[in-house]
């Protein structure tokens, strides 16, 4: 019994940290952004700190890459949060990965806020960008905190050039 309640405090402890070390992440629109590309950036031999991009979404957020179906057609790839990490942690630590906002456009009505945001892909912080698309968000305050509800996106290709408007 005496084990029992050392782990539970211990995971109570554990719980209350994570939310307080994390609780500026959500404290603007801002935040929520900057911190939704820290938790995926890190250098090559780092794991990503996945407890912190757990607490940016939502219980049942979806993360949609757009993937290529042919030649012409592209198509929403729907994944969870775990199916994304289980995707992406050996990935990312073996090559590292930093990505970062370049411009950032914004709609909000009530408690949504629709975010456009063109990012950059680069291997190292100061190296050259080898990949930059949108990253739609879809934003929630509950009147308490931030949320992302969904994140969906699409790189730059050759065919699919960004527009000037979502660029600085």
């Amino acid at each position: 019994m005496r084990h029992f309640l050392f782990f539970i405090s211990f995971l109570f402890t554990t719980l209350a940290y994570a939310q307080d070390k994390y609780a500026v992440d959500v404290t603007s629109e801002d935040s929520i952004v900057k911190a939704m590309y820290e938790s995926i950036s890190g250098p090559k031999g780092q794991r990503r700190d996945w407890n912190r991009l757990r607490y940016l979404m939502a219980p049942d957020a979806r993360l949609i890459p757009t993937r290529p179906a042919s030649e012409t057609k592209r198509v929403p790839c729907y994944l969870t949060l775990d199916d994304f990490i289980k995707q992406g942690d050996q990935w990312l630590t073996d090559h590292g990965f930093f990505e970062e906002e370049v411009s950032r456009r914004t709609e909000t009505f009530g408690s949504i806020t629709h975010v456009w945001s063109t990012y950059q892909s680069r291997w190292t912080p100061e190296g050259k960008p080898f990949a930059r698309g949108i990253n739609s968000l879809q934003l929630m305050n509950d009147g308490e905190r931030w949320w992302i509800i969904n994140l969906y996106w699409a790189a730059e290709t050759e065919d699919n050039l960004l527009p000037k408007k979502y660029l600085k």
